[in-house]
């Protein structure tokens, strides 16, 4: 269903692209949730740190933003901007908190923007969309791009790791040494929660990390704060 093969030559170069954090959509800005699980003092170390990103990319991302990704990529490539919509707009209605939503806002608006500035002109009506995830213009890029799904899927799971893994070197705080032992480790993990996210039937779709929701619930008032989520 949603292709298969390894991206080369330009497609290889234009994921690096989109998956970098040099990428001017202010991902940088975001913890979800993990700024309140360290003041909280539920993540206070690299192993604590490993255990609360490994389960949300496994458990959230894994069974929500990448089984929706692959199905707006499908829609991207059959010409169906309106089913594309529908499905950002579904990802959007799923995130637990205030925060979750105005993140991947804020991040399909911005993406949007860069994606004009390349040339993809169908980019445009998104922007400043509520129903514009990050996503849905991540998938957009990818198949105009021409990335495959599943490298899509790999390339958006590794961007959020990262970002992740980046948050917590600041936030427990941890050095440079211990983030890039994390980033191993979630490599490792990476294909297995893509391939598992290929075969989630539609009605399973969703998110089983309640801690993150609290997390996020309970930033919203956070009197001293280093990230908007």
């Amino acid at each position: 269903m949603y292709g298969h093969g390894a991206a080369g030559g330009t497609a290889l170069l234009r994921l690096l692209n989109l998956t970098s954090p040099a990428l001017p959509i202010g991902s940088f800005h975001f913890s979800q949730g993990l700024e309140d699980a360290v003041e909280r003092r539920l993540v206070v170390d690299a192993a604590t740190a490993g255990d609360w990103i490994a389960g949300l990319a496994a458990q959230s991302v894994g069974t929500l933003d990448l089984p929706m990704l692959l199905r707006m990529h499908a829609a991207w490539t059959d010409k169906r901007p309106p089913w594309a919509l529908r499905l950002s707009a579904r990802l959007i209605a799923a995130r637990e908190t205030a925060e979750l939503r105005a993140e991947d806002r804020h991040l399909g608006s911005a993406l949007a923007r860069v994606l004009i500035e390349h040339g993809i002109e169908e980019a445009k009506p998104w922007i400043g969309n509520v129903d514009a995830s990050h996503a849905a213009l991540f998938a957009l890029a990818a198949v105009r791009w021409d990335i495959c799904a599943p490298d899509a899927a790999t390339g958006y799971l590794w961007s959020w790791c990262e970002n992740q893994v980046l948050a917590a070197i600041k936030l427990v705080p941890l050095g440079q040494s211990a983030g890039q032992r994390l980033l191993g480790q979630l490599i490792d993990r990476i294909p297995e929660i893509v391939e598992t996210a290929a075969t989630i039937d539609d009605d399973d779709i969703g998110i089983a990390s309640p801690m993150q929701g609290i997390a996020s619930a309970r930033h919203e008032s956070q009197y001293s704060r280093l990230f908007r989520s």
